[in-house]
């Protein structure tokens, strides 16, 4: 809690540095930053790593049934997305991030980068590598890591809510002890099952517009005490008594 307040802080002060100085939102590097820094402004056209991290940060913010990609080309869903960040927390919407939009992403995570309120251990729940699943150890922690953000966003766009994640990645063995199938993409490491507060069907509702391709809710089989949420490439919503 106590470096969470910090790294609020330090934004806050640089948000004012910036207002007093004249920094914009397309000067340079906003501050150091301990999960990673961006070291320059980026808008519709620019391309490389930087761009891509940025993306696993904003992929949340899209529109209905769109999923923004991570290949570090800064094009018009990335700008739209980007626009969508900045107007959900009070910021300029131009669609180029810049020191201020950097510092509210700087705010907004943690030093292993992952959102401030979310946590590799809610994702894993298996065991301690993430190993045993469809994709290499790496990759499955890389994806419960953009499924993160995409939470992210959607529990800030529900109003700052807790949102109860029950169960992450899986490696084939617990996947198996619980019964999922064979196909599931707890496996991959990119799916979370909701729980809780908000109902579950505001949270598939919700989910639509923050880059889920796979939700699974009420009214499906198997799935009235959660709602699955994740990323699959063939895209697939049921949640029938939600209206989905």
């Amino acid at each position: 809690m106590f470096r969470r307040m910090s790294r609020l802080l330090v934004s806050f002060v640089m948000i004012m540095a910036g207002a007093v100085i004249g920094v914009g939102a397309t000067s340079g590097t906003a501050h150091a930053d301990e999960c990673y820094t961006w070291s320059r402004t980026l808008s519709e056209g620019s391309s490389g790593g930087d761009v891509t991290q940025l993306q696993i940060r904003v992929a949340g913010w899209v529109t209905s049934g769109e999923r923004l990609s991570y290949d570090g080309q800064f094009g018009a869903r990335t700008t739209a997305a980007v626009k969508k960040f900045q107007a959900a927390y009070g910021l300029t919407a131009d669609g180029v991030a810049g020191p201020l939009t950097f510092s509210k992403i700087y705010a907004l995570q943690d030093a292993d980068c992952t959102p401030v309120h979310f946590t590799y251990a809610e994702l894993n729940r298996c065991n301690s590598d993430w190993s045993g699943g469809a994709v290499s150890a790496a990759t499955a922690k890389a994806n419960a890591l953009k499924t993160m953000w995409k939470l992210e966003a959607m529990r800030h766009a529900l109003g700052d809510v807790s949102v109860t994640v029950s169960s992450g990645f899986r490696s084939y063995a617990c996947n198996n002890a619980v019964g999922g199938s064979s196909t599931s993409r707890h496996l991959y490491g990119d799916a979370a099952d909701l729980t809780g507060s908000p109902t579950l069907c505001r949270l598939a509702q919700q989910a639509r517009t923050h880059g889920f391709s796979e939700i699974l809710g009420p009214g499906y089989p198997g799935h009235n005490d959660h709602t699955h949420v994740a990323l699959d490439p063939s895209p697939y919503w049921s949640a029938p008594t939600c209206g989905i």
